[in-house]
């Protein structure tokens, strides 16, 4: 009897593997489509599996008689994210199959963003998933962070909804930028890519996207920030190159106007800035951070043999290393009355800094 027991419990785990491996996968395969192939074999067999547990949800619509209604998926935002708020808005039955779908068919990398206002829980889940993937309406939401390279921009267009290649917005950023005295000369219009939420034609060429930021960058350019940099001794392009080493330094933008009068001090008596992101821009990608922004940088990174170094040059670097928002570029205008020359990071995580005056108070400062 035990052996029967045991060969019924063989047979059904048998039964059971099969059905898992061979032929779940393959009937998910012919409803849903061939899986990603970003998948690992085990991850295809695991998702095909949860889909087929969904036993035809994915393709039924929550309420067949709802009407269409707005949706907006936010540029950056996660899978996960969207699938929540679909849900909650009563778009779909389940965020989970949602994402499990997604993955499955590799959709989750390509979601768009932008306004869709033809979402509706008539449609299936299948198919607002794949409307996801095309924005409709002619404009989108485009968000450019303060601080960013313009390398940072373009990884941002595949899921902006924008059709601009990053490469396109790359080449347009290094092309002539006509009518702008303070560009005259410039290499790029780094630093001149002002930060801020843009709404723009989906349509809308490479070149005029980057005038778009560079006009928006001259809109800021107020009579008062430009007394306050010539006040400093600076030229405009001067004070966006200093401006762009603040907005990577300064954590909180209450520190920006005492960060900018250190870095403002060591000019005045011709002291090397000493800048990590100097050396982090003139670093460029790092493949294994995945990251622009090495952190935290070697004692080697710091010898890197680069214009762009100011712990080996004693100047400002040759061009921004970053688009500095409206605060850094204030606290270039208008700096803090210091008598600092040194600051460095707290010990708390806290984002904030400690500032000296000597070089001796400034090892004090500095974390165990």
């Amino acid at each position: 009897m035990r052996r029967f027991i045991a060969f019924l419990a063989l047979g059904f785990l048998f039964l059971c593997l099969i059905l898992f491996i061979f032929i779940f996968p393959s009937q998910v395969a012919k409803t849903y489509g061939p899986p990603s192939e970003r998948l690992s074999f085990l991850q295809t067999i695991q998702y095909s599996d949860k889909l087929a547990w969904d036993d035809g949800l994915l393709t039924k619509p929550l309420d067949p008689n709802a009407s269409p209604q707005s949706f907006t998926v936010q540029p950056g935002e996660s899978a996960e994210s969207i699938a929540e708020r679909l849900q909650q808005g009563g778009f779909i039955r389940d965020a989970g199959m949602f994402r499990d779908y997604l993955i499955y068919t590799g959709l989750d990398t390509s979601l768009q963003a932008g306004e869709y206002d033809d979402l509706s829980a008539a449609m299936s889940t299948v198919d607002i998933a794949r409307k996801l993937q095309n924005a409709a309406p002619t404009q989108v939401t485009f968000v450019v962070l303060p601080g960013w390279r313009m390398e940072e921009i373009a990884a941002s267009l595949p899921t902006s909804g924008l059709n601009i290649t990053p490469d396109a917005f790359l080449a347009a950023a290094k092309g002539h930028h006509p009518g702008l005295a303070y560009l005259a000369g410039a290499s790029s219009a780094e630093g001149f890519l002002y930060p801020d939420s843009y709404i723009l034609p989906r349509d809308l060429p490479a070149d005029q996207l980057v005038e778009t930021l560079v006009r928006n960058f001259d809109l800021h350019l107020t009579n008062d920030l430009q007394d306050g940099f010539s006040h400093q001794g600076l030229s405009i392009y001067q004070a966006v190159i200093l401006a762009s080493i603040i907005q990577r330094e300064a954590v909180h933008d209450d520190e920006a106007p005492l960060i900018a009068s250190v870095y403002l001090n060591r000019i005045k008596i011709s002291m090397k800035l000493d800048a990590d992101p100097t050396v982090q821009y003139a670093l460029g990608y790092d493949a294994v951070g995945q990251t622009w922004w090495t952190n935290p940088l070697s004692l080697d990174d710091l010898q890197v043999n680069s214009p762009y170094n100011t712990y080996l040059t004693n100047s400002l670097p040759p061009t921004p290393i970053s688009n500095p928002g409206l605060v850094a570029l204030r606290a270039v205008a208008f700096p803090a009355d210091s008598s600092y020359y040194y600051f460095s990071a707290k010990c708390d995580d806290s984002g904030y800094h400690n500032f000296a005056q000597t070089f001796q108070e400034h090892l004090q400062d500095l974390c165990p």
